[in-house]
This record gives C-alpha cells, sequence and structure tokens, in this order.
C-alpha cells in the first residue's frame, strides 16, 4: 500500500495507550485509540518500534532485529484466550500514576504471568512451539534469551558458555523449555498484535511502524551473525560504532554506540538479512518509516572508545544496491525515509533514486533569515511532515523554549498575530496556528504527535536525545484522549482535504 492521496496521522507509542498494567499493551484499548483518532478524520497511526527495549527503556537499541516487545502482550487478550483468568489478570493491575510508564512493574508482572501460562500449557502445544520457533525466524533470539538468562543477564560476550552462536547450540537440549517459554512470549506478542491490527485496519486507519536503522552490540543478531557487523569476531569489540556529528540536538553530536555493518559481507550475501528484516517489518505494520536513513548513503562512524561523536568520520553505505535488491525481492514497497541531521548530495541521490518520501518538521524550519527546507512552503508533495517527532520537544513547549526571535519568527509565519501564544490545553491558539500551517502544505501526508493534539508542554516530551534518563515514559488515560477537540482536528482534516 502507498500513500496515493493526501491524508493525516498521529503519532503515538503503543506503551502510550491507557492500561491497567503499567503500561499501554495491544488490545481494546488500541482499538478505541483508533477510533478516537478516525472520527476526527485520521487515516494513520505512527507508532514506535515494537522491538524489545534496551537497558534505557528505548526502542532504539534493541537486543533483536526480529522479536517484538513482549511488554505489549496483554493480560486481558490473555484471559480472553484462555491462559490466564480474570482474578490472576487482576492481581497484577498497576496501582500507581497512570500517565506514567512503569517498566520495572510491567517486566515483573509480565514475566510472572507469561511464566504462570506457560506452566499450564500441553506437550502438544510446546512442541508446537519448537515449530514456530523454526518458522518464524525466531530460534535464536529465543535461544539468546534463554542463555542471557541462565549467565545472571550478562553480555553475551561475557557468558561462561555459548558466547558463540555455534558452540551454543549444542546448549539447547538442556534450556529447551526456557527456549519454549520465550517462544511462547513471541507467539502470544505477534498473534495478539495480528488481531489487533486487524480490527484497526478495518476502521479505516494504516499503521505506519518505525525500524531502527541499527541494533544494540548486545544483541541475537551480533550474536548469531557477527560476519555482518564491522566488529572483531573474537571479542566482538567494535572499532567504530554508530552515532552523528554535531547537530540541531547536540553540540558534540550523538554517540549511539551501536556495531556498524559489514556491507561488504551483506552485499555478498545478497542483502537477504536486510531483505527479511524489511519483509518481516510488513507483516507488522501497513507501511515502514526507516530511522536513520541517510546512513544508507552514508553514516558518521565514530572511534569506539570515543567520548564524544565529535571525532567521527563519514563512510560510504551500499546507497542504491540494497534498496535495489529489497524492491526486486518485495516490490515496491512503501518506506518512508527519516532523512534528518547532516545532508550531503548522497542523501539527496538516495532519496530521488528510491522515490521514498523524506520527512520534514516545522521545529527545524523556523531559523530566522533562512529558508529552510522544513518551512511549509518548501514541502514537495513527497514528503511526510511532522509537527515533531518522538525526539522533539511538543510544540508548546518549543515555544517556551525558542529564542525570541525564533518565535517572533514562527508565530508571524503561522499568521499569529496577537493573543496569548503561551496558553497550552486543548485548544491553545497558537499551537493551532502552526499546526494549520502543516495542514495546507502540499505534504502527501501530515503527522502530529498525541501530546500535540491535547496542547501539552515540555513535561509531557518523550524523549531528548543524548538523555538517558526519564525519557519514554509518557502514558495517557481515556478521559485525556476524551477531551481532545474531536471537532477541530476533524475540521482542518476536511478543510485542508485531509479526511
Amino acid at each position: 500500500m502507498s500513500i496515493t492521496k493526501r491524508g493525516s496521522g498521529v503519532l503515538m507509542s503503543i506503551s502510550t495507550l491507557p492500561s491497567e498494567y503499567g503500561i499501554g499493551v495491544f488490545g481494546r484499548e488500541a482499538v478505541a485509540f483508533a477510533e478516537k483518532i478516525k472520527e476526527m478524520g485520521f487515516a494513520y497511526w505512527q507508532v514506535l518500534p515494537f522491538t524489545p527495549l534496551d537497558y534505557g527503556n528505548s526502542p532504539y537499541g534493541s537486543d533483536s532485529a526480529f522479536a517484538g516487545n513482549e511488554l505489549y502482550i496483554s493480560p486481558d487478550l490473555m484471559v480472553d484466550s484462555g491462559y490466564i483468568t480474570y482474578d490472576e489478570a487482576k492481581a497484577f493491575k498497576y496501582g500507581g500514576t497512570p500517565y506514567t510508564a512503569d517498566y520495572a512493574f510491567a517486566y515483573e508482572s509480565k514475566n510472572k504471568l507469561l511464566r504462570l501460562a506457560f506452566s499450564r500449557l500441553s506437550e502438544e502445544f510446546k512442541q508446537k512451539l519448537d515449530e514456530y520457533a523454526e518458522e518464524s525466524g525466531l530460534f535464536a533470539h529465543c535461544l539468546y534469551r534463554a542463555l542471557k538468562s541462565k549467565n545472571g543477564g550478562k553480555h553475551f560476550w561475557e557468558w561462561e558458555q555459548g558466547a558463540k552462536y555455534s558452540e551454543a547450540l549444542s546448549l539447547a537440549s538442556e534450556l529447551k523449555e526456557e527456549i519454549r517459554l520465550n517462544a511462547f512470549a513471541q507467539y502470544l506478542f505477534h498473534t495478539q498484535w495480528k488481531d489487533t491490527k486487524e480490527r484497526i485496519n478495518a476502521l479505516g486507519v494504516k499503521i505506519i511502524g518505525d525500524m531502527p536503522i541499527y541494533v544494540s552490540r548486545d544483541s541475537v543478531d551480533v550474536w548469531a551473525s557477527p560476519e555482518l557487523f564491522d566488529i572483531d569476531p573474537e571479542t566482538f569489540t567494535p572499532a567504530f560504532v554508530a552515532g552523528c556529528p554535531p547537530d540541531y540536538f547536540s553540540e558534540d553530536g550523538q554517540l549511539w554506540g551501536n556495531p556498524l555493518y559489514n556491507w561488504k559481507n551483506h552485499a555478498s550475501q545478497g542483502y537477504e538479512w536486510w531483505i527479511s528484516r524489511i519483509k518481516h517489518s510488513f507483516e507488522l505494520y501497513d507501511l515502514l518509516r526507516i530511522d536513520h536513513f541517510r546512513a544508507f548513503a552514508s553514516y558518521w562512524a565514530v572511534p569506539g572508545n570515543a567520548k564524544t561523536a565529535r571525532d567521527g568520520k563519514w563512510l560510504k553505505g551500499p546507497k542504491m544496491k540494497l534498496f535495489s535488491a529489497v524492491k526486486k525481492a518485495l516490490g515496491d514497497v512503501p518506506i518512508i525515509a527519516e532523512d534528518l541531521g547532516v545532508f550531503g548530495e548522497d542523501v539527496i541521490k538516495l532519496l530521488s533514486d528510491s522515490k521514498f518520501p523524506g520527512m520534514r518538521i516545522i521545529q527545524f524550519g523556523f531559523v530566522p533569515g533562512d529558508d529552510s527546507t522544513h518551512l511549509p512552503h518548501n514541502y514537495p508533495i513527497n514528503s511526510i511532515s511532522y509537527i515533531g517527532t518522538h525526539d522533539n520537544n511538543t510544540l508548546l513547549g518549543w515555544l517556551w523554549e525558542a529564542t525570541e526571535e525564533e518565535r517572533a519568527f514562527a508565530l508571524s509565519y503561522c499568521g499569529f498575530e496577537s493573543g496569548d501564544w503561551g496558553r497550552g490545553g486543548y485548544d491553545a491558539p497558537a499551537c493551532r496556528k502552526i499546526i494549520e500551517t502543516v495542514w495546507r502544505s502540499s505534504s502527501i501526508l501530515a503527522i502530529i504527535p498525541f501530546q500535540d493534539l491535547c496542547g501539552f508542554g515540555s513535561d509531557a516530551r518523550m524523549n531528548i536525545p543524548g538523555d538517558d534518563q526519564g525519557n519514554w515514559r509518557f502514558r495517557t488515560t481515556a478521559e485525556t484522549i476524551d477531551s481532545i477537540d474531536k471537532e477541530y482536528f476533524l475540521s482542518i482534516n476536511e478543510l485542508y482535504r485531509r479526511k
């Protein structure tokens, strides 16, 4: 499915959904949210990555490129399927604030519920889980997780046994039940999401997924296929790691620390790993945003012992060779290129050759005196325009923290002539003017973060790049969703032909 007509969507992580379990989950609350945004004239819901989270609860440094985040498994749907009882699910309901995701609580309670349900499975069902792990391509993930548990959560290169995948296979028989437990978690994740997505699609809402370009060094992907990464195959130590140079978000750049790819080896295998990864993504989503797309043209390589990303260097990526292989294998799949950051002619050419729509973010455009590509009058039709992303401040927060010159330019550009620019809430007047400016642009698709539907300030921000404390925790309630000015968003979606 490609984007063929003007439309609009809402950006919100599954973790943000209302829930009685400490974090948003699949099921009825997800479908209810899709119903609400459909009533407002939106046809797309963009989510954050579905892969497992890293140690800072970020979905952008996962330990698996293919596995699902078991925290999104719904206890209520487990009850509906007969795996646990209503009273057993009720015992794990969350008693804390509904406005913050409690990952520690969610991990502990979900693990207990999964183990309880697994203990009741028949041997016949468990044998089917063996088949599922193999057929889904998730056996390595299930074995990796079993070994990580056996080794007390240590990094895989610190394991006493199984630090290399070829050696770990001999340990599978003694870890059979733990492997099956992990397969059960993945089975629940994928079957619950399949049912949830079918119900959302039936409403007329499409799901835009998000695929991080990199994986964690401590991941099943590096462990099972070290030849695909630019690391020492014996110590798994990277000479260079991923990051980006100084930019809008950070004067020192961003030091992500992920291992880089060995593109020569990927090419020799016909980019099979990437084709499988993208194919798997389209089993989860209707459209796919690829994070840090510019790295396929050229990427910032930072020395492995560096303290900041300042001292990196640009290296060449696979460019169209990769995407030509993807298109040959999968057809003309609907991909959105996250092309933000430091630009170059190679990125422009890759976007042109691939024909994927790039991104525009209005907050980046308000540089006084500059005719930025992020100003709506410069948006091409083949682009996806955003009020902000998970890495941006909320729109109201940006207005408060912008310089006086930036704010004056923004308000003038968007036609806010007088009034209280700093007032937030569901009818924040200055925010509405900026939203309408994006909505009337030529971009084929316009996306607004959930927080900006509500007119929230910077305390509702999802993530601050480069800060590993307190991010990814924003959550909402059914009452908050019901309070959004439905008629306003329906009216601008109709007025600017995005309904």
